[in-house]
């Protein structure tokens, strides 16, 4: 009989048709995967006592590593996902977000996230990323739970889920609160598989009558999962693989037993379809009517997902933003392109053979597929967060290798077992550690926007993305020479690029250097004929020169796409004022005012208006109201006294100069205004 301490492990055990994970329990030095019943053994043995305190010190070990990032502002896509969200400032809208392609476009549960952080903090940052980081460890947790009942060995599956959680390539989806998407999309996915393990095992115990609560819970997490975002369309597929590979043996066995729950799971998809096909779509940004064609996509996702590869294995250099332009050397494209089609042929054919290895396989292309294949997304070639997921089967394949390795040379060993189990747990230890410093070091370039962009360019000089956000963080702080050179420089990357002419153009023309700017605003609205924006800023410059029938031009253009902001209104109000055409100005103002009755500015300039046009008890009325907003305003005091005599009403009137000087004492104009209102009235003159 031979000696079970001393056979080979068994790595790859597929399991059986007859709906158990392996065939055998594991014995001591032997196989790597537990079949249900061997899991249920093995936390009613006692197995389970150790699992809470390693749970904990996941906990403890993410805290750690993430800890400097709670102090990260508002980042890029944040802005228009959550600061001028107006969606998320009630619960009532929340299901509702906008569409247009931002991050939370046809992401229901995601805005609904985003205004439970609003309700708690407003826009304070903290409990942002505290619910963030709450997510990534749940998902931690979860993967820790999903090996550990799939894995011989409560070790392995925290190592695994340790290691998981303290990659550095996790940062971005943990830190930038916009990739809350991903985070929280993983999370749901990892519960719909770990609830559908716990219902499939609670068939192999004496708890049977559990698992339709089981399989009632995996379904509620696909279906939240399909309501956060859209790569969770694979999650019913990884689901259905898992269920042949380690409980049913076959894919005939898992239908026949589980028909009814696959049924309910994939009826998710019809939520997501409604989500896509009803109004909600990434705004353009996504799917075969980009600008990307799907075979020029295609072919840069061989390069992309091989670097994702890398950045499991090596994580650096690290960035937000790579580009939209991924090219190379053509012998390392061809590389790349050899080596992920002969992954994805080895995967496939061991899951053919129901491979253990090949369900990982399987995982790491699939949960890719969906923005790493043919679908093309037009904002972004690469991101780190797309491997999210995908990290998990590489590390629990590399946790594995390592394994059996182990096993294979512990008898070996001339200090014997406990010697080699402690450099075990040191390596452990060693990888977990580096790891974590790594993401804490990473965690501090999100500190600031400046910070993060320069990270950006530093590493990816070429990219002209990188060049004008990283324009646009200097901008915010004033650092105008600085901003306009890497503006210059993205348009020299990138000529055509209208985002750094707009960028090029506000920053001159807050500098004074109007007619430059004009020109830049020119060249972006070349690109982007419909935007409001850049059509309300051309007018502006315009009619700061004095160009007055040109800037009334664009401001009517920029109305035909956003007849509804108060800014462009405004701006055309302004522009009616500078040529002295009264009636069309008090028009715009009035329009800004339905629009925005509290907007103090709007209010004197239609007060101003309306006086112009001698409807003094109008402008009065319009006066009054910008005061009782802002009732320090001096100026509007100053005004408001002049339309007072001008309607008779001296006393009033010498009352408002008298609080103009009172909240400004070096108010020329109000001085003089007084002492002739004073000489009106027979009063001495000024005081």
């Amino acid at each position: 009989m031979a000696d079970p301490g001393r056979r080979k492990a068994e790595v790859l055990n597929p399991a059986p048709s007859s709906g158990s994970i392996s065939a055998a329990a594991p014995e001591k030095g032997g196989r790597f995967w537990l079949s249900g019943a061997d899991s249920h053994r093995a936390v009613a043995n006692g197995e389970g006592g150790s699992v809470w305190l390693l749970a904990a010190a996941l906990v403890a070990a993410a805290l750690a590593a993430y800890w400097a990032s709670f102090s990260g502002p508002f980042l890029h896509d944040d802005a228009a996902g959550i600061l001028r969200n107006a969606t998320i400032r009630h619960f009532s809208s929340a299901l509702f977000p906008p569409p247009g392609g931002l991050p939370v476009s046809g992401r229901p549960v995601l805005n609904l996230t985003f205004a439970l952080n609003y309700a708690i903090s407003g826009t304070a940052v903290w409990s942002y990323h505290a619910l963030n980081l709450l997510v990534h460890v749940l998902a931690g947790l979860a993967i820790f739970g999903i090996a550990r009942r799939t894995l011989s060995g409560v070790v392995p599956a925290f190592a695994i889920a340790l290691l998981w959680v303290l990659h550095p390539l996790q940062t971005e989806s943990v830190t930038y609160l916009s990739q809350r998407a991903e985070s929280l999309m993983g999370l749901f996915y990892l519960l719909t598989l770990y609830f559908f393990i716990r219902g499939s095992q609670a068939e192999n115990s004496t708890g049977t009558g559990r698992r339709t609560w089981w399989y009632a819970l995996s379904i509620l997490a696909c279906l939240l999962g399909m309501g956060t975002k859209e790569v969770m369309v694979t999650a019913p597929v990884i689901v259905f693989l898992y269920d042949r590979a380690f409980a049913s043996g076959s894919f005939a066995e898992a239908w026949r037993r589980r028909r009814g729950f696959y049924l309910w799971l994939a009826s998710t998809w019809l939520f997501l379809a409604c989500l896509v096909a009803g109004g909600f779509s990434r705004g353009g940004t996504a799917g075969f009517g980009t600008s990307v064609a799907w075979w020029a996509y295609a072919f840069t996702q061989f390069r992309a997902v091989a670097h994702y590869l890398r950045l499991c294995f090596w994580p650096a250099p690290l960035t937000i933003d790579y580009g939209l332009t991924l090219g190379g050397p053509p012998i390392a494209m061809v590389c790349d392109a050899a080596l992920i089609i002969g992954l994805v042929a080895v995967s496939a054919v061991l899951l053919l053979r129901n491979s253990p290895l090949g369900f990982l396989g399987a995982w790491f292309f699939v949960i890719l597929a969906p923005s790493s294949s043919v679908i093309p997304v037009a904002t972004e070639l690469i991101a780190e967060h797309r491997a999210y997921l995908s990290l998990a089967a590489v590390i629990a394949a590399a946790v594995c290798g390592v394994q059996a390795a182990w096993r294979a040379l512990a008898p070996r060993w001339p200090a014997g077992r406990p010697a080699a189990v402690a450099a075990g747990l040191s390596a452990l230890a060693l990888a977990a550690g580096a790891s974590g410093i790594a993401t804490n070091r990473r965690n501090t370039v999100y500190r600031s926007t400046l910070a993060l962009w320069t990270d950006a360019v530093a590493k990816m000089p070429g990219n002209a993305g990188a060049r004008n956000n990283l324009g646009n963080a200097l901008a915010e702080q004033g650092r105008f020479p600085e901003a306009i050179a890497q503006y210059r420089e993205a348009l020299r990357l990138v000529p055509d690029f209208d985002d750094p002419h707009y960028n090029m153009g506000n920053a001159l023309a807050k500098t004074g250097h109007l007619q430059e700017a004009i020109e830049h605003y020119r060249a972006a609205v070349a690109v982007r004929p419909k935007d409001a924006a850049i059509r309300y800023a051309l007018g502006e410059a315009l009619r700061r020169l004095g160009r007055t029938g040109e800037a009334q031009g664009q401001y009517e253009e920029a109305l035909a796409g956003a007849s509804d902001s108060v800014e462009v209104w405004c701006g055309l109000g302004s522009a009616m004022l500078d040529g002295g055409w009264w009636p069309e100005a008090a028009k715009a103002y009035g329009m800004a005012l339905q629009l925005n009755p509290d907007d103090t500015d709007a209010l004197v300039n239609y007060a101003g208006a309306l006086a112009q046009l001698g409807r003094n008890p109008e402008a009065i009325q319009a006066f009054q109201a910008a005061l009782r907003l802002e009732p320090n305003a001096a100026d509007v005091h100053n005004d408001l006294g002049g339309v007072l005599a001008q309607d008779g009403r001296l006393t009033e009137a010498r009352d408002e100069f008298e609080d103009a000087l009172r909240l400004k004492p070096d108010y020329p104009e109000a001085r003089d205004n007084l002492e002739k209102i004073n000489r009106m009235i027979g009063a001495r003159p000024g005081r």
